[in-house]
């Protein structure tokens, strides 16, 4: 058997989560994944619970009901809209679309792994610009785009929580237009981004290089049942939704994310619970002689540590607090952890636990 040559040196991409270690304890407070800190909203947890009848029924394969609903959500026509098994799904099959081994793909890093893995899986040539803030490196990073080629962007950024501007965006996506490259902008945290609105989403409608990617794992805390959406030009979606897999998304994840993008007030109450918890974790930690804080934007933190990362997480895992190590992460190191931003109980663990370290 013949396996294809990129397939060959393709490792998964580690990622936090209460099943990236061996037998974890139910008992666990999970600080690596970065989850609305209000978990799902009522609504859909009840719409779950009284519509177990769909089980025995195949899903809607176009997610037709939820993209009317994304359409009055996002003001972007439903024939730009796909929905997916997960945000992660949409990297993997806009990669598999759009690159291949002549493609020249940028990435800033530290980042997201999964650009990075895709691309690699459609041949594409990746390079790597390193940065912790992107927001101060952009002319810079912009000199670098490629011709006939994609960039990858996530804002605000997972791990570092930076985030950049509407302005600086908009500079990236012309210039690359006039290169002939795609811009791929990951937005999955931004509706927990507490103190702007930096969504370039209003753009989809100008620049036909661009797609973003959107996520209800995090915003609406729906990570169980795998469900995000993208959106980009008519040209650009069609090939998308062409190319998914059949029934890719289930019937009760599309009720799921219907009901939570329809509840009232529940990102406003999200992000004002985001802003206290943030601020309480960023204050206490710092005041810890063995950890800085990144400035983070949004419902995570990434720490500098005194402590081996790894080492830190097994300390804390006995006291059943799971952190996310980052040593794994392309462009740091062993001297960094992330940390979602939890409710106030759950924080006031995590910060006593770190004291006593």
């Amino acid at each position: 058997m013949k396996l294809n040559p990129t397939f060959s040196f393709h490792k998964p991409v580690p990622h936090g989560g209460i099943y990236s270690i061996s037998n974890p304890s139910p008992d666990i407070i999970d600080f690596s994944s970065n989850i609305n800190p209000l978990g799902p909203s009522p609504k859909a947890v009840k719409a779950i619970k009284s519509n177990s009848s769909i089980l025995s029924v195949y899903p809607d394969p176009e997610s037709v009901k939820l993209r009317k609903i994304l359409q009055k959500y996002t003001k972007i026509p439903e024939s730009q809209i796909v929905v997916g098994n997960g945000a992660t799904e949409i990297i993997h099959n806009f990669c598999r679309a759009f690159l291949s081994s002549k493609t020249k793909v940028l990435i800033p890093i530290p980042n997201f792994g999964e650009y990075e893995a895709a691309a690699k899986l459609s041949g594409a040539k990746v390079t790597y610009f390193k940065t912790m803030d992107l927001e101060k490196d952009i002319d810079n990073f912009i000199s670098k785009i490629p011709t006939n080629g994609c960039i990858f962007i996530c804002n605000p950024n997972n791990p570092t929580g930076y985030l950049i501007s509407k302005n600086n965006l908009r500079k990236i996506i012309l210039l690359a237009k006039k290169k002939n490259s795609l811009v791929f902008v990951d937005e999955c945290f931004i509706e927990l981004v507490p103190k702007h609105n930096e969504s370039i989403l209003n753009m989809i409608k100008k620049y036909e290089n661009l797609m973003i990617l959107r996520s209800l794992t995090k915003s609406f805390g729906l990570a169980g049942i795998r469900i995000g959406y993208g959106v980009g030009s008519k040209k650009l979606i069609s090939i998308l939704n062409k190319i998914k897999i059949p029934w890719n998304v289930s019937g009760l994840a599309q009720l799921a994310a219907s009901e939570s993008l329809s509840t009232a007030n529940y990102l406003l109450k999200s992000k004002k619970l985001v802003l206290k918890e943030l601020n309480y974790l960023k204050t206490n930690i710092s005041k810890l002689e063995k950890f800085e804080c990144l400035d983070s934007t949004s419902n995570f933190i990434l720490i500098k540590s005194k402590i081996n990362s790894t080492v830190l997480q097994k300390k804390l895992l006995k006291k059943n607090i799971l952190i996310r190590d980052c040593s794994n992460i392309r462009g740091l190191n062993n001297n960094f952890i992330r940390i979602a931003v939890k409710t106030r109980k759950e924080n006031q663990k995590l910060v006593r636990a770190l004291k006593e370290i």
